[in-house]
């Protein structure tokens, strides 16, 4: 059976008749499938929106109006650390696997980013690229991209391995961008944004959205830089959530109510945000696409989230109550949970149950603080130095063993990139369909007349490929013919110089025998017969020798 438990903070507020120790909790985990029930409260916590990040083992609060973090680990079930910083903290995002360590993405009140790798304490800061305070943060499914809103309107997208590596480039380059800055502003909303998304998707339409105090949600192509569609509403959306499968978009609204806003449209075979028909022309939802609670009370609804199986929307009110929606009627559904104070932030863990989960390979049970002293922004590109500090190092526990070099291939691409002798196949395979990607989306919306365009280079690659063959077949036929050439050239020059030789050595006995016969006239002495027939037939074997090479020969 799948268990599926969701996280909700709330924010401290003066109520006279408020308990001291409901006063103090301001953490929840508490499970929605299959029975909901209070699972587990933390204390001394109050948050602001968009301020929370969650991992498998740890909680992170930035609290309101400090500049400090409060750091819970969930299996201790106490709170570990708090970190200070120097300026406030007005948002939070986890960068890396649920399992995994990964980093801590903060926004700050000055309109900078700040990056916090949990295991190392590495501490990255950027440039002030917002003029006022970051609000809302979000990570895409690849960890690549990072979206940063803030209330001065703009967007700005970042690149995470840009910002973590190592090795930058020189401030006195000026073909490399400046280190520690963002890639891409976003500037279409007209006021403060108070969040924002990236689809669950990856790949080539994946997309973007956000939702600001103009009344607008916009849906981005984060990778061009351009508005796929804008989204008229009613009232200033509070905050933001996304279908499971990228279909819809739900908002909430400081009288209580939440919106659908649908992708798709009826009737239509493309993907309503990559239309290109529909793309300039703004969209209002209907109204009927707005639900409302029940009874003449309401309370601004400050986070959403969706179930896993998007059945049941999740709403977390300023009164301190949370309540469901039937997605699929279209209405109110019931209350779920009265925390007392307002409710700020809601996050959905990943449902437990599922008979094929992956066991991971390291837990991280401490967090190791920043050291702001050793990590602080080094390598900044002014030397071009790009050596790994002595004293960088990993801290985590290892749950299984390093993998032998025959690598089963149901291990993690980690497990494979560290056994690999240089890069495995999967992971050049996944750069370059991103890149390829990217490529694709830079060109411009999706074109029904492009839709072929794969089938039709694997058509391409096929025919070079029987081209190439045939080339490779002629020239194995030719390097035949030139070898046998060079074979019948050879056994040629070879019987000519046997012939030579042969018919020398007949000319030498001629001219011998013709010496016997002198001598024989003029009564000298002549070699005896034994010697004399022994040359003879010789002479008559060379004599065979060589018409049988005449004959070759003449063949």
């Amino acid at each position: 059976m799948l268990t599926e438990s969701f996280i909700a903070s709330t924010k401290t507020v003066e109520r006279k008749a408020q308990a001291t120790a409901t006063k103090d909790i301001g953490i929840h985990l508490h499970d929605f499938q299959p029975i909901p029930s209070l699972k587990t409260s933390f204390k001394k916590s109050s948050t602001q929106p968009n301020c929370l990040a969650v991992t498998a083992t740890h909680i992170f609060a930035a609290q309101a109006d400090k500049s400090v973090i409060h750091v819970y680990n969930r299996e201790c079930g106490n709170q570990e650390a708090v970190v200070p910083f120097q300026e406030k903290i007005t948002s939070l995002a986890h960068a890396g696997h649920y399992h995994g360590a990964g980093t801590l993405v903060l926004g700050t009140q000055g309109g900078s980013l700040i990056l916090w790798e949990l295991a190392t304490g590495r501490h990255i800061r950027t440039s002030q690229s917002h003029l006022q305070p970051v609000t809302c943060l979000a990570v895409d499914p690849t960890f690549n991209f990072i979206l940063s809103g803030s209330s001065d309107s703009n967007l700005q997208l970042w690149s995470l391995p840009s910002l973590l590596s190592i090795s930058q480039p020189s401030h006195n380059d000026p073909s490399q961008p400046l280190p520690f800055s963002p890639m891409r502003t976003l500037t279409n909303h007209r006021a403060a944004i108070n969040a924002v998304l990236f689809a669950h998707i990856p790949g080539q339409t994946s997309f973007a959205i956000s939702a600001a105090d103009d009344q607008t949600c916009m849906v981005w192509d984060y990778a061009n830089g351009t508005v796929l569609h804008t989204y008229l509403l009613s009232d200033n959306p509070l905050c933001l959530t996304l279908d499971p499968a990228d279909r819809a978009a739900y908002t909430g609204f400081s009288d209580g109510s939440v919106q659908i806003i649908n992708f798709y449209k009826p009737n239509h075979l493309l993907h309503g945000l990559f239309d290109p028909s529909q793309q300039s022309t703004p969209t209002q939802p209907p109204r009927s696409d707005r639900w409302h609670l029940h009874g003449p009370l309401s309370s601004p609804v400050h986070a959403l989230q969706v179930s896993y199986d998007s059945t049941t929307l999740i709403s977390g009110h300023g009164d301190g109550k949370a309540h469901t929606w039937d997605t699929a009627k279209g209405k109110y559904s019931a209350q779920l949970a009265d925390f007392i104070l307002p409710i700020t932030n809601l996050l959905m863990l990943p449902p437990l149950g599922f008979p094929s989960t992956q066991t991971p390979n390291s837990k991280l049970h401490d967090v190791v603080k920043p050291r702001y002293e050793t990590f602080h922004n080094m390598n900044t590109g002014s030397n071009g130095d790009t050596s790994i500090p002595v004293n960088y190092s990993f801290t985590a526990q290892l749950l299984s063993t390093l993998p032998s070099k025959n690598t089963p291939s149901g291990l993690a691409d980690l497990d494979v990139a560290m056994t690999h002798l240089s890069f495995p196949e999967c992971m050049l395979e996944e750069g370059i369909a991103e890149l390829r990607a990217l490529n694709n989306r830079s060109s411009g919306p999706l074109d029904p007349d492009n839709m072929d365009q794969d089938d039709a280079l694997r058509t391409e690659n096929k025919n070079l490929k029987l081209q190439l063959d045939d080339a490779l077949r002629r020239q194995r036929e030719a390097i035949a013919e030139v070898l046998e050439y060079d074979q019948q050239s050879l056994r040629r020059r070879e019987e000519e110089s046997i012939k030579k030789a042969r018919k020398k050595r007949r000319r030498i006995r001629e001219m011998e025998a013709e010496e016997r016969r002198r001598k024989v006239v003029m009564g000298e002495v002549v070699e005896s017969s034994r010697e004399n027939g022994f040359k003879e037939a010789q002479d008559e074997t060379d004599e065979d020798l060589s018409s049988d090479t005449d004959e070759l020969s003449s063949d």
